[in-house]
Order: C-alpha cells, then sequence, then structure tokens
C-alpha cells in the first residue's frame, strides 16, 4: 500500500535535501496539490479510525525508526501492523503535513516539534473522535506519535477513588487546595483528571478554566461553565495562561502539566489566592512529586516554597497501569492527603515520614502504591510478580507477600 503520486512527490525533492528543506517543499507541493493533500488526509483518516476501533492508545508512523511500518500500541504492548502497508519518509511526511495548519507547520520548522490535536466528527449517539498528535524530526524526517483521547468519561467509583479523597477534589466540599495527578507518561494521568473535572462540572455551579497543551477531552458546561484554553492557540504558555485565569473570575484552574519552576510557582499562587487548582507531574510517586517541586527551585528559594506546598497541597495522586492476567490494564495508585501531620513533615524536612503516614491513613482514603498492588493481586487482577515489578519499594512489596 502506498499513496498513488509518491513517485511525482519523490521527483519534486532535490535529492540532497533533508530535515526542514524537505520538509518545505513537500509542504508546498502539498499546497499546489490540494486533490493529493486530500488522498494524505484520507490515509490518516483511516489509520486512526482502525486504532479506535482496536482500542489502540498509540499509533507511531514515519521517521527511520518506525522501518516505513506503521505502529499501534494496544494494552501496553507496541508493535507493526503489517496490513497497514510500508511508507516512505516521504510519504509519512505528505501524510502529517497534510493535516497540520500553516501556523503548525511554521511552528514544527522553527522549532523541530509540534504538538496538536485533531478531531473527527462521529455518527450519532457518539459524539465525536479526538486524538493528540506529536510531531518531530528523526534522524531528518518526519517521525509521528498519535494518542487516542477516551470518548467516554470514568467516575470516580470506576477508577477505585476512595470516597474521602473524592470529596477533598470535590469542590462542594473543599473549596481551595491543591490537586496533583502523577505519573510516567501514558499512565492515565488525563483520564483521571477528566473525571476529577467532570465530577466539579456535576456538582457544582461554579466557573474551570482548563489550560492543556494540547486540549484533550473537550468538556460540555454541564452545572459549571467550562473553559478551555490550548497552549499555542489561545494563550501563550501554561504559566501565563494560569495567571490570566485568576482575572476570569474562576474557582477551579486546570493546569495541563507542570513543567518548569515558574509554571509551578503560579500554581502555589493560584491556591495561595484560595482557588482550588488541578494539575500533573511527571514523577512516580507521592514522596517524588514533593521532592521534585521542591528541587525545581534555587536552594534559597526551597524553604518557601516548602512552607508555601505544607500550606495548599490537598491531595496527591500517582499512578501506573498495570498489565492483567487476562493480557488488559489496570490503574494502580498511591495517595496522600495532606493533614496537620503531613504538613510538618513537610515543613520540617522529613519527607521520609510520609510513606508511613500513607500506610497507616487507610480511613482517610490514603494508600502506598505497595497497597494498592497488593490489592488488586489478591482481587485476582494481577499476578505477584507483576506487583514486584511494578512497585516503587520493592523491599516493602516482597513482605506484604511475605515472600523469601
Amino acid at each position: 500500500m502506498s499513496l498513488s503520486f509518491v513517485a511525482q512527490l519523490i521527483a519534486a525533492i532535490p535529492e540532497n535535501f533533508t530535515g526542514v528543506e524537505q520538509c518545505t517543499v513537500i509542504d508546498q507541493w502539498l499546497t499546489d496539490h490540494p486533490d493529493k493533500e486530500a488522498e494524505c488526509r484520507e490515509i490518516l483518516t483511516e489509520w486512526l479510525m482502525k486504532m479506535r476501533d482496536l482500542r489502540a492508545s498509540d499509533i507511531d508512523f514515519g521517521g527511520p525508526g518506525c522501518e516505513g511500518q506503521v505502529w499501534i500500541r494496544v494494552y501496553g504492548a507496541k508493535k507493526p501492523v503489517a496490513s497497514l502497508g510500508h511508507f516512505s519518509h516521504q510519504e509519512t511526511t505528505a501524510i502529517v503535513l497534510s493535516w497540520l495548519s500553516p501556523s503548525q507547520r511554521q511552528r514544527l520548522f522553527s522549532r523541530k516539534s509540534v504538538d496538536f490535536s485533531l478531531t473527527f466528527p462521529l455518527p450519532p449517539p457518539a459524539r465525536e473522535a479526538r486524538f493528540r498528535g506529536s510531531t518531530y524530526f528523526d534522524r531528518g524526517y518526519l517521525g509521528t506519535n498519535f494518542r487516542r483521547i477516551n470518548d467516554t468519561l470514568y467516575t470516580m467509583e470506576g477508577l477505585g477513588i476512595p470516597n474521602p479523597v473524592a470529596l477533598r477534589m470535590n469542590l462542594k466540599h473543599e473549596k481551595t487546595g491543591l490537586i496533583l495527578i502523577t505519573g510516567i507518561t501514558g499512565s492515565g494521568k488525563s483520564t483521571t483528571l477528566d473525571a476529577i473535572i467532570d465530577m466539579n462540572n456535576r456538582d457544582n455551579s461554579a466557573h474551570i478554566v482548563i489550560i492543556g497543551h494540547p486540549i484533550e477531552y473537550v468538556h460540555e458546561s454541564k452545572t459549571s461553565l467550562v473553559r478551555h484554553r490550548e497552549v499555542g492557540s489561545d494563550v501563550l504558555s501554561f504559566e501565563s495562561g494560569a495567571v490570566e485565569a485568576l482575572r476570569q473570575d474562576p474557582d477551579i484552574i486546570v493546569v495541563g502539566e507542570m513543567r518548569d519552576a515558574s509554571t509551578i510557582a503560579t500554581v502555589l499562587e493560584i491556591t495561595d489566592s484560595g482557588h482550588k487548582a488541578i494539575t500533573t507531574l511527571h514523577t512516580s510517586s507521592a514522596i517524588d512529586s514533593i521532592h521534585r517541586i521542591i528541587a525545581e527551585f534555587p536552594p534559597e528559594e526551597q524553604e518557601r516554597v516548602r512552607n508555601r506546598l505544607a500550606d495548599v497541597l490537598s491531595v496527591t495522586m500517582s499512578q501506573k497501569l498495570v498489565p492483567t492476567i487476562d493480557g488488559k490494564l489496570v490503574m494502580a495508585k498511591e495517595i496522600l492527603c495532606t493533614d496537620s501531620s503531613v504538613q510538618a513533615a513537610i515543613r520540617n524536612k522529613n519527607i521520609g515520614e510520609i510513606y508511613q503516614m500513607m500506610v497507616e491513613g487507610k480511613r482517610y482514603g490514603m494508600c502506598t502504591l505497595e497497597q494498592d498492588l497488593r490489592e488488586l493481586q489478591r482481587k485476582g487482577f494481577i499476578t505477584q510478580q507483576t506487583a514486584v515489578n511494578y512497585a516503587n519499594n520493592k523491599k516493602r512489596m516482597v513482605q506484604l507477600f511475605g515472600m523469601s
């Protein structure tokens, strides 16, 4: 399988052109041949719909790393799909460029990568299919990943979040504070974030401002007014979007990701000013999250940041997607709910004591990752070995199982 015009396209590119130069030629060629651009768009549409049918989380194509094949990830395993065919670097470049706007193409050429979203209408009763795209250079050629955005929202109960924790995440019960959802890439943070937003959207008469890069699930206003602001098109950065949101009469501000010290400082300021803030962080445990936030700042500022974090942090939930016995995935989580003891541990630099507080905090909805993995194994979802493999504290996991 290949594009009908591949020979014409390759002939239009000078032999010594790679990288941005080659992309610029293909960009202009597509502009001059709108019918060929439409063919490229149809190919990508077919791939993304196939991905959706297979319930795949991701699809990758383009660049030397893919060896001309289209790869998909289903239940954690990424493999090439022979039935989707083989494509040259020039073809996959044309396919992804056909979906980028002129401003996105320029951003790609100048910054060497671009993140964006795609939306396709679906027949009723479904609403739309949404995907998050990331295009970048791989040894002088374009490589691309698309992640499927869930069509449906999970409930807090469906995610296994204890009621005491869900209440603290709900504006109706706790008006201020910082909610942190953490985990590595692909751990389901966006799914959890959307469930929290939906709960607040249903239960409160409020104003929720969501700042994303890109916007993934689009929430319809229910009992709350929900606004979506995409970094790059609606706002310049997470930091500026959060600052601007303070002037827009918000009750909840959702910052898609805390990537740097300036964004972290702004999120802490939001909660300090009496708002509820929800955000994500790329860390693997609740304790690592606290360390990471403090370490983002120079030593002379860390004491102030530590005290401010102790004041505003409400809930930290770290999560992983773990393979099940039947070949699917299940979420394992670690939950920290801040109380006076946790606040004192953060202020006094005794963060290591927090692990034991989570072990003993079940009545508040707290648990360690190891406790949750043990529960998943007890219920028959995962094996003992999987629990040990995915534990942060493997020694503690072995102790929970009584293994030698």
